[in-house]
């Protein structure tokens, strides 16, 4: 499989993950959706800043999923992948505030970013507010820019 990251453009993330300051890409969800038990090691992942094109590809180095969270358990693992998700340990409050309910966790652990040549997805069919897309092959969503 090979998946495409869609990232909210204000929080910079796409500069992190280039810089290898963003080292651990974290998914955060009320219920199981993509990429829970979608995403392997080995797999690429491709990356954009919404309203922006697919600029970034990476490879899977390792993934862990985390269920049945609690408010205790998502802030250990805030605190224990903060840092190598690309947030500062001052941010950790905020981001809590925001997570404390989820239940489910997906870390996907980078390696290997690099810039590509920019290109355009097609999400049709996968849900306007989709912010992560699994398919088999990349190319049967291109579109050429």
């Amino acid at each position: 499989m090979e998946h495409i990251a869609i990232m909210k453009k204000s929080w910079r993330l796409t500069q992190k993950i280039l810089s290898g300051q963003k080292k651990i890409e974290s998914r955060w969800y009320k219920v199981k959706r993509a990429p829970w038990d979608l995403i392997k090691t080995g797999e690429a992942v491709y990356f954009k800043d919404s309203g922006a094109p697919v600029t970034i590809k990476t490879e899977v180095d390792k993934v862990i999923q985390f269920s049945d969270l609690t408010p205790k358990n998502v802030k250990k693992i805030l605190y224990q992948y903060s840092r190598a998700d690309g947030l500062g340990i001052d941010k950790i409050p905020e981001f809590f505030k925001m997570l404390k309910d989820k239940k489910y966790c997906i870390l996907i652990f980078l390696k290997n970013p690099q810039r590509i040549k920019p290109f355009e997805i097609d999400k049709s069919g996968f849900g306007a507010m989709s912010a992560w897309i699994s398919v088999e092959d990349v190319n049967l969503i291109k579109v050429s820019l």
